[in-house]
């Protein structure tokens, strides 16, 4: 059934007031991608990020391997796909940020403006997760230089993790890094949607790919490949407990920044000849094969040379220059895969950055490039808390009382609570938004694909099962613990 053969009138005319607030909230905005392709690089590179590289893996690696990844699959399918869709529905419908589209599309639909809230939960997820990612990706600048010096030939494993050491105690070189990483994000968001964040995009992405493939390629003629494919994809289903199936589900929506701004933000820029679902689908499917190059990529080198899967945030700095340090052609394949990692942090920061970016220009009416140094050097000045707690505030457990965060410095405690609180949060208001705020006319029309069974189904996903499974997940959790 179309769309327009639903009874739905437009806009209710409540008062002329009101009139005037839902004609000013719904202004669009005034630049686009220059089409679907350039939407997606930019919507893959928010989704495709440390993330996938370095948070999947040693996720994958702590918690089970094949079991992790078989209940990470499950939640992409029902719940990240959806909620992917959910975003752009809400920036292309709103038009602006995720603060002013989310404001925009209550009062068109007669609801409290208190609804931009959402909004800001959804910056607030985007810009915590930018502070402490650009520290770790200036652990990626720290470590590609001494790659390019063949700082790794050689190395033992106890050498490593002295490096590591090292780094992390380095407070000016972890603060220079940081700064560094931060100043390549300001300058892409700087330069507006296509000449700075599309035009870098559409190169960075396929070269991302590219590189993954030749490091997949690199792993199955010389590592033990056969090793990896078991750990992958042959699940131990007794590794499963309330905390594995909590942190995969975090995992999906972290992954495909469902509940975050990005996406969000950058469906304001979509042309509307695009469709929302087949986009959704390119997003999560790229997503996903980046998630399994990485493991494939890394995972036969851990077991060729006797490293271990389950190493923590540790495993890209502590163990793999173990690996490339022994490898044929290590100082290459390591500086390649370094090359990798930065580039899907920066494409994720981009998106976290934009964001914020998008809401202080549409509310300040500023000049993007003031916004843009405004946000990223206040990300920059909150990420030195969590330089600080790989050296001078090591120590520092500031909800030491709280038993699951008694040892967690600012940085565990920053990652903790954005990637299994707040996402999950603004994860699950999203679903209530688009699901009951928003009419069903308007997410119609948006969908694209008529009232039928895909758009009903995704309706239902958002109205009921979303909702239910993040509450459920979440509560029995905390009864685990």
């Amino acid at each position: 059934m179309p769309c327009a053969s639903l009874k739905y009138s437009g806009i209710t005319p409540y008062t002329k007031t009101r009139q005037r607030k839902i004609i000013m909230a719904t202004t669009s905005m005034q630049e686009q991608f220059s089409g679907r392709w350039g939407f997606i690089f930019a919507a893959v590179g928010s989704a495709v990020g440390l993330g996938n590289i370095w948070r999947f893996t040693f996720m994958a690696g702590e918690n089970g391997g094949g079991a992790f990844i078989f209940l990470y699959f499950i939640f992409i399918v029902c719940f990240g796909v959806p909620g992917v869709i959910a975003m752009i529905v809400i920036g292309r419908r709103g038009g602006r940020s995720p603060v002013g589209s989310t404001e925009a599309l209550a009062l068109a639909e007669g609801k409290s403006a208190n609804w931009k809230y959402l909004g800001w939960l959804a910056l607030s997820v985007a810009f915590l997760a930018l502070t402490f990612f650009s520290v770790i990706a200036g652990f990626v600048l720290a470590y590609l230089m001494k790659s390019l010096s063949g700082a790794f030939a050689g190395i033992t494993a106890q050498e490593s993790v002295q490096l590591f050491t090292d780094v992390q105690g380095g407070v000016v070189g972890m603060v220079g890094w940081h700064g560094v990483f931060m100043l390549l994000t300001m300058f892409v968001v700087s330069r507006g949607i296509r000449e700075g964040i599309e035009k870098t995009l559409k190169y960075m992405m396929p070269a991302l790919f590219v590189i993954l493939i030749i490091l997949v390629l690199y792993a199955a003629v010389t590592a033990d490949f056969a090793a990896a494919l078991r750990f992958m994809f042959v699940p131990d289903f007794s590794k499963i407990d309330q905390n594995v199936v909590l942190l995969a589900l975090g995992q999906a929506f972290f992954s495909l920044s469902v509940g975050g701004g990005g996406i969000i933000a950058y469906g304001a820029y979509l042309r509307k000849s695009a469709s929302i679902p087949q986009s959704a689908l390119v997003i999560a499917s790229a997503n996903v094969s980046v998630d399994m190059l990485a493991g494939l990529a890394i995972f036969p080198i851990v077991f060729t040379y006797g490293l271990e899967p389950g190493s923590g945030p540790g495993l890209m700095f502590e163990t793999l220059p173990v690996a490339f340090g022994q490898m044929p052609g290590g100082r290459f394949f390591g500086t390649m895969f370094l090359l990798l990692v930065l580039f899907a942090a920066l494409s994720t920061s981009i998106s976290m950055l934009q964001s914020v970016v998008s809401r202080l220009v549409e509310r300040e009416g500023a000049s993007r490039l003031r916004m843009t140094l405004l946000a990223g050097g206040l990300a920059w000045i909150i990420g030195l808390a969590s330089v600080f707690s790989f050296n001078i505030w090591s120590g520092f457990t500031p909800l030491g009382f709280i038993d699951l965060l008694q040892d967690a410095t600012i940085f565990r405690i920053i990652d903790f609570f954005v990637v299994n609180n707040l996402i999950l949060a603004s994860a699950f208001f999203m679903a209530i938004f688009v699901g009951w705020t928003m009419s069903k006319q308007a997410t119609c029309d948006e969908f694209g694909m008529g009232d039928g069974r895909a758009y009903r189904l995704w309706r239902f996903i958002m109205r009921y099962l979303a909702p239910v499974a993040i509450v459920v997940i979440s509560l029995m959790t905390i009864i685990g613990y």
